[in-house]
């Protein structure tokens, strides 16, 4: 019931910030009161944002934060190295006990329990053209994580990770795409089933200038058809049919 709840108010809002108090409050169902979700440089070295890809958000210990970039530790985190040559939520206990973890890498597990992050999971979102990111779940005592809790988790973080991704290409189109009010004509006219031929008797203007128009919204929208254009002017929001 929790989780269906979660899934439907996260479709209801529009913000990562929003998101993100949703997602607090449903893991707390979990006792994981901290929580950490961003995107890996392309040298694999730490976590900040890159292009598209959803700005870094957490809620971990300031003091811990601090300490881990005061001590280089985004340079050998075991998670972000784990990450990526995994495709699903892992426990960072079974990191920390893998034959292949260096005492260096354990170390910041053994810190962050000092802090307070005396367990966790995390989970790696693979995304096309090597799109990547990584939410962890945090728990401030010793306690292993039960398969199903796993599950729910790892499923809230890729709803989680889709909905942000969303907002975040949604809000590049507004920033890059504006159409002029006869194009969204055009556009809109293309969506509701009609030709060129017919666009231009409703709007009073040549053919040549319709198709002139539709060619416009179709290099703005980045798609080679007039029928994906439309499509995605009313996914973005900007026609109504």
């Amino acid at each position: 019931m929790e989780f269906g709840r979660f899934l439907d108010q996260a479709d209801a809002v529009a913000q990562s910030e929003q998101l993100f108090e949703l997602l607090s409050a449903f893991v707390l169902n979990f006792d994981c009161p901290w929580i950490a979700y961003g995107s890996p440089t392309p040298d694999q070295k730490f976590l900040k944002p890159v292009r598209r890809d959803p700005a870094m958000m957490q809620n971990y210990p300031d003091e811990w934060r601090d300490r881990y970039f005061e001590m280089g530790y985004e340079r050998i985190d075991p998670i972000i190295k784990t990450s990526r040559q995994r495709i699903s939520a892992f426990r960072w206990s079974d990191v920390y006990n893998d034959a292949t973890t260096t005492e260096d890498e354990r170390r910041i597990f053994d810190e962050a329990a000092t802090f307070g992050l005396r367990s966790g999971i995390s989970v790696p979102l693979h995304g096309p053209q090597g799109s990547f990111a990584i939410m962890s779940f945090a728990r401030p005592r010793d306690h292993g994580f039960q398969n199903r809790t796993i599950t729910y988790l790892e499923l809230a973080a890729l709803h989680f990770h889709l909905r942000v991704t969303k907002f975040t290409n949604l809000s590049d189109i507004e920033e890059n795409t504006s159409l002029s009010t006869r194009e969204i004509d055009c556009i809109r006219w293309v969506g509701r089933g009609k030709s060129s031929w017919e666009i231009g008797r409703i709007l009073g203007i040549s053919v040549n200038t319709v198709n002139f128009h539709i060619k416009n919204v179709m290099r703005k929208l980045d798609t080679g058809s007039r029928t994906v254009a439309a499509i995605k002017a009313v996914n973005f929001g900007i026609i109504e049919l």
